[in-house]
C-alpha cells in the first residue's frame, strides 16, 4: 500500500465527515448538549485534506488542530492509525490507535468513540484484510452495530433517542476510507436507513443548560509532564491531554476560563489557544428542534454562517478555502485568520466541493427529510446545478427536491435563502415557500464594495499590473452578482464615496411605504459597519430591518479584507405554488 492510496483514502473520509457534519452537530448531546461534534471533527481532520504532508507532519498537525472531546480523541486515535504501512499492519495499527485514544481520556466511558474503536479492532481480527475486499463489508456491519448500541450505553443517549454523535463520526469517516484501502467501490452511506431513527431527537428529551468554557490548548510544559497533567485533572472535566514531543496538547471543560489560563500558565507556555461559551453553546443548541414545512439546502458561496445554518435549520453544501497549506470548509473558516493571513500576503485558493462529497450531501439529506428545496448558488459560478440536476435525474423519481438555478450567489443567496428558511418554519404548505423562494430571488439587490484589487488579481480574475495601478489610483469597484457573472455597477475613489453611493442607491431603491430586509455584510470591519453604517441605515430608514452578517468567504477569499456589502429584500406577498 503506497502513500498515495492511503492520503486518497484519508480524503474520501474527510469529505464525508464535511457532508455528515450538520447531522452529527444535531444528536451532540454527550458529554455535553453543545452541538459541535461535526465542527470539531471537520477542523480537527482538516489536514488530511493536505495530500502533500508526510504521515509524520500529518499526526503532528492532527494532533496540534484538535478540537472538543470528539476531535482530541480522534486524533490520538488517527496519531496510532496512521502509522499503518500495509494491509497487513492495518489491524497492529488500529489497536495501538485505539490504545492511544484511551490514555488520552481521564474517565473512559462505554457508548462513545471509544466503543467503535473497541469494535474496529475486535473486527480486523475476525475479518483480516485480504483480496477480495469482503471483509470490509464485515466490519462496516460490526461498526453499524457498535453505533446502535451506543444509544443504551449511556442514559444520556437513550434518554435523547439518538447515537453517539462521535462514534457516528467515525463509521462514517471509516466507512469510504477502508473501502478505498481495499480497492473497493465507495458507495453512499448503506447504514442511514437502519439508523434514521436514532438521528434526531426525542420530544421527550430534556433540555439543559452549562455554564463555563470548552478549552483547546497547546502547552509547552516546563517541568515533569505526568506531574502536569496531574496537575490538570483538577482544573475541570472531560480532560483529554496528548503529549507530542515538547508540547502537550489539553482538552478540557473549565468553568472559570480566567483560571484555567493562570493554572496553565504557571505550568508552561501557551502556544496555542481556542475556547467556545458553553453557556452559549448549548443554549443555542436547545433551539434548534423546530418543524419545517420543507427543508433548505443551499450553497457555501451564499452568505450564510454556519450559526446561522444551525439556527434556521439550512443545509449547506460548502466549497473550500485553502491558506497556505490549511484547506478548509467555507464555513468553518476562521474569517479573522483568513482576512490577516490575506494581509500577511498568503496565498488563498477556492475549490468547489468533488463529486464524492456532492453525492453524499444529496443522498444523506433525501435519506433524512421529506420535502428539500436547495437553492443552489447561479450555475455561471459553480458546477454545483449541473452536479445536482445529474444526480436528481437518476435517484429522485418522486421529484422530492425542487432545485431552484438562482443565478446569484454572496449576499443575494444569503438574503435569499435566510428569508424562505424563516417562512419554512412558520408555514405548512411547501408550495408556499418554494413560490416565496422563486420570488426572492427576482427581488433581491446587492452591492458589494471592493477596498484593493491587490487580492483580485491574486485570485487571478484581473492582471497584476492592473490591480496595482488600480490601486496606486484609488480605483474601488462596486459590484453585484447576476446569472452572467459579477457585473461591475460603478467606480468610486474613497470609503467615504462608497457609503454616499450605497445610500443613494437605498434612496432610490427603497421604499417608505414598504418593509424590507437588507443584510449589511462585513470582511474584517464589523465595527466600522455596525456602529455608523448600520445605525445611519437604521435612522434614515425605519421601515428597514438591518441584520449584520458575515461575507461569504469564498467571495471575500477573492474580493479581500476590507471588503463589504449591503444585500436588501423587500417584504414579498406569499404567493401558494400548488403544483411544488
Amino acid at each position: 500500500m503506497d502513500d498515495k492510496l492511503m492520503m486518497k483514502a484519508l480524503v474520501a473520509g474527510y469529505e464525508r465527515i464535511v457532508a455528515w457534519a450538520d447531522i452529527l452537530d444535531q444528536i451532540n448531546v454527550y458529554p455535553v448538549p453543545d452541538g459541535d461534534t461535526g465542527r470539531n471533527l471537520v477542523i480537527t481532520l482538516s489536514a488530511l485534506k493536505n495530500t502533500l504532508w508526510s504521515p509524520e507532519a500529518l499526526i503532528r498537525e492532527v494532533l496540534l488542530s484538535a478540537r472538543g472531546n470528539s476531535g482530541n480523541i480522534a486524533a490520538r486515535f488517527l496519531s496510532g492509525f496512521l502509522r499503518c504501512q500495509t494491509l497487513e499492519t492495518l489491524a497492529a495499527s488500529t489497536e495501538t490507535g485505539r490504545d492511544s485514544a484511551y490514555l488520552a481520556v481521564s474517565n473512559p466511558k462505554p457508548g462513545t468513540m471509544l466503543s467503535l474503536f473497541d469494535a474496529l479492532v475486535a473486527s480486523l481480527k475476525k475479518n483480516p484484510p485480504e483480496d477480495s475486499g469482503i471483509w470490509v463489508q464485515a466490519i462496516i456491519h460490526d461498526l453499524e452495530d457498535a453505533v446502535k448500541l451506543t444509544t443504551d450505553q449511556l442514559p444520556e443517549l437513550k434518554e435523547a433517542g439518538v447515537v453517539d454523535a462521535g462514534a457516528l463520526g467515525m463509521l462514517v469517516f471509516l466507512d469510504p476510507l477502508l473501502n478505498t484501502l481495499a480497492g473497493q467501490e465507495v458507495e453512499h452511506s448503506l447504514f442511514i436507513d437502519e439508523l434514521k431513527e436514532v438521528l434526531h431527537l426525542s420530544s421527550a428529551w430534556q433540555e439543559r443548560t452549562y455554564q463555563g468554557y470548552c478549552l483547546d490548548v497547546v502547552l509547552k510544559v516546563e517541568g515533569d509532564e505526568q506531574k502536569a497533567m496531574k496537575q490538570m485533572s483538577d482544573m475541570g472535566e472531560s480532560l483529554v491531554a496528548m503529549p507530542g514531543g515538547d508540547w502537550l496538547k489539553i482538552h478540557l471543560h473549565a468553568s472559570d476560563r480566567d483560571r484555567a489560563r493562570q493554572e496553565l500558565t504557571a505550568l508552561g507556555s501557551i502556544i496555542r489557544w481556542s475556547e467556545d461559551d458553553l453557556s452559549e453553546q448549548t443554549l443555542r443548541f436547545h433551539e434548534l428542534r423546530k418543524n419545517q414545512s420543507i427543508h433548505i439546502m443551499t450553497d457555501g458561496a451564499g452568505s450564510i454562517t454556519r450559526d446561522l445554518a444551525q439556527e434556521l435549520g439550512i443545509t449547506i453544501l460548502n466549497s473550500y478555502i485553502t491558506v497556505d497549506q490549511l484547506c478548509l470548509p467555507e464555513t468553518y473558516v476562521d474569517a479573522a485568520r483568513l482576512f490577516e493571513a490575506m494581509k500577511n500576503g498568503a496565498k488563498v485558493s477556492t475549490s468547489q466541493a468533488s463529486d464524492a462529497e456532492r453525492l453524499e450531501c444529496y443522498h444523506k439529506i433525501m435519506k433524512t427529510y421529506d420535502r428539500v428545496l436547495y437553492l443552489c448558488v447561479g450555475s455561471f459560478y459553480t458546477g454545483n446545478y449541473q452536479a445536482v440536476m445529474k444526480w436528481k435525474a437518476d435517484n429522485d423519481p418522486e421529484n422530492r427536491m425542487i432545485v431552484i438555478d438562482t443565478g446569484v450567489a454572496s449576499g443575494k443567496l444569503g438574503l435569499a435563502v435566510k428569508a424562505s428558511a424563516e417562512l419554512a418554519l412558520q408555514v405548512s404548505n411547501p408550495g408556499e415557500v418554494v413560490a416565496f423562494a422563486e420570488n426572492a430571488i427576482q427581488e433581491v439587490k446587492e452591492y458589494i464594495f471592493l477596498d484593493k484589487l491587490q487580492f483580485v488579481a491574486a485570485g487571478g480574475r484581473m492582471s497584476k499590473t492592473g490591480a496595482f495601478f488600480g490601486d496606486v489610483l484609488h480605483i474601488k469597484p462596486i459590484v453585484s452578482p447576476f446569472p452572467d457573472g459579477v457585473r461591475k455597477i460603478g467606480v468610486v475613489r474613497s470609503s467615504q464615496e462608497q457609503v454616499k453611493f450605497a445610500f443613494r442607491c437605498l434612496e432610490q431603491e427603497i421604499s417608505k411605504d414598504r418593509k424590507f430586509t437588507l443584510l449589511l455584510e462585513y470582511s474584517d470591519n464589523r465595527d466600522w459597519l455596525e456602529k455608523e453604517i448600520k445605525t445611519e441605515i437604521e435612522r434614515r430608514f425605519p421601515s428597514v430591518e438591518v441584520f449584520l452578517q458575515l461575507l461569504s468567504l469564498t467571495s471575500a477569499a477573492h474580493m479581500g479584507p476590507g471588503s463589504w456589502g449591503m444585500a436588501f429584500l423587500p417584504e414579498l406577498p406569499k404567493k401558494v405554488d400548488e403544483n411544488a
